[in-house]
Order: structure tokens, then C-alpha cells, then sequence
């Protein structure tokens, strides 16, 4: 983990002596990397058919195979949740017609992967027991809010630092902090995390390569200055 500092320029406002003590105002940065340890990933499985029945039952036995297989990965059912469904009438369009086509039923579900060496092998399992599209990949920390509250505690450490760097060149020394206002938190990938995946593909181990997840937060903080 490490910790990066980008910080505005301390500001010294020497208000009102008479009734408002000096200030300075400060802008402290704390950055946390880690690396991730949950996934999660859309799984679609899309089927057709000139009737509606058979459309739907059609998605109901590629969808149940496709679970079977998550299942079979290792992947309980509390980590698995559908997220879309539908069936629709499709169309061929010529010289301003509109022609049925037939229809078709689209089932997605969502995945929640806690151990990112059973990735690949639930991503093989689906297309090759029927789902047809494979995306929205993204990588999560369990302990995202631990480390964002690391990340906010680095950040009013590098302010605090800041306020007593800008006292002293004023001659003056911190007295007490007056105020912390947290600006924000952001959590990003340090490197390229989403995949889509072509269910015609050359069924090899899909490989995965999660990276580092940056969280980075950013506070403002006052403090009077003697």
C-alpha cells in the first residue's frame, strides 16, 4: 500500500484579530492500493423461436445449465441473482414493412465471484453450457469500506502535515483543529478490468489478470494557527 500526496496550496487567513483567531486551510491527499478479491459478471443466455412458449422454454433449459455449471464451479446460490429478463416479438424490415421474424427471450444473471481462481473456470462452464454473452466483468474489494476509511485517515494526516508545514513558514505553530471536511472518496482500477467474451471462441482456460484497485480520498481541513 502506498500513499500519494496532491494537495492545493495552504491558504493563512489572519481574520479579525480581534474576534477570530488565524487560520489555515488545507487540502490533504491518502491513496491505498490492493489488490482485488471479488468479481462480478453478466451472464446472458438468448434463445429464439417462431413461437413465444417455445422461445422461453428454450432460455429456461440453456439458463438452467448454465447454473448448473456455476454451480458445479463452486458458486452458491446466494451469489448468484437474475438482474434481466425478456421476450419480444423481433422483426424484418423492407420497402417500409415490418415483417415478424419471430421471437425471442433473453435471461441475464449476475455473479458474484469470492475467490478470483474459480474466474475462468465459471466463465468457461457458462459458454459451454449454453450462455451466449459473457460481460460487465469488474473487480471489488470485501474490504472496500475498511480501506476507504485508511484512505481518509492518510489524507487528514497529509493535511494536518501541510497545516503545520504552512504555520511554520509563517513562524506560527498549529494550535487546534477546527474543522475536516471530507471532499471525496474514489475507487478505480489501476489497470483495464472489464471483458466481454465471444461464446464461438476457442475454448481455452480464459486467463485473468486482476491488477490493483487505487482508493484514494481527499479531505479539507481548517485548523487556528498561534
Amino acid at each position: 500500500m502506498g500513499l500519494v500526496v496532491l494537495a492545493a496550496a495552504p491558504v493563512l487567513a489572519a481574520q479579525n484579530l480581534a474576534t477570530d483567531p488565524a487560520v489555515v486551510v488545507v487540502s490533504g491527499e491518502g491513496v491505498v492500493t490492493a489488490a482485488p478479491d471479488q468479481a462480478w459478471v453478466s451472464i446472458g443466455a438468448e434463445t429464439r423461436s417462431k413461437n413465444p412458449k417455445e422461445a422461453q422454454s428454450q432460455n429456461a433449459s440453456a439458463m438452467n445449465a448454465v447454473q448448473q455449471q456455476i454451480a458445479g464451479a463452486g458458486i452458491p446460490k446466494d451469489a448468484v441473482r437474475t438482474i434481466a429478463y425478456d421476450l419480444q416479438m423481433e422483426y424484418d424490415y423492407a420497402n417500409g414493412k415490418q415483417t415478424p421474424r419471430g421471437y425471442v427471450a433473453r435471461n441475464t444473471i449476475e455473479v458474484r465471484v469470492d475467490d478470483l481462481t474459480k474466474l475462468g473456470d465459471v466463465l468457461d462452464a457458462s459458454v459451454r453450457s449454453g450462455a451466449t454473452s459473457v460481460r460487465g466483468l469488474r473487480f471489488d474489494l470485501k474490504r472496500r469500506d475498511a480501506l476507504e476509511r485508511e484512505a481518509l485517515q492518510r489524507a487528514v494526516a497529509d493535511a494536518t502535515a501541510r497545516a503545520e508545514a504552512a504555520a511554520a513558514g509563517a513562524k506560527r505553530t498549529i494550535d487546534r483543529v477546527i474543522r475536516i471536511e471530507e471532499d471525496r472518496v474514489q475507487m478505480r482500477p489501476l489497470q483495464s478490468q472489464t471483458m466481454a467474451m465471444r461464446p464461438d471462441a476457442a475454448m481455452e482456460k480464459t486467463p485473468m489478470a486482476a491488477g490493483e484497485i487505487e482508493i484514494r480520498g481527499q479531505v479539507r481541513l481548517t485548523a487556528t494557527i498561534k
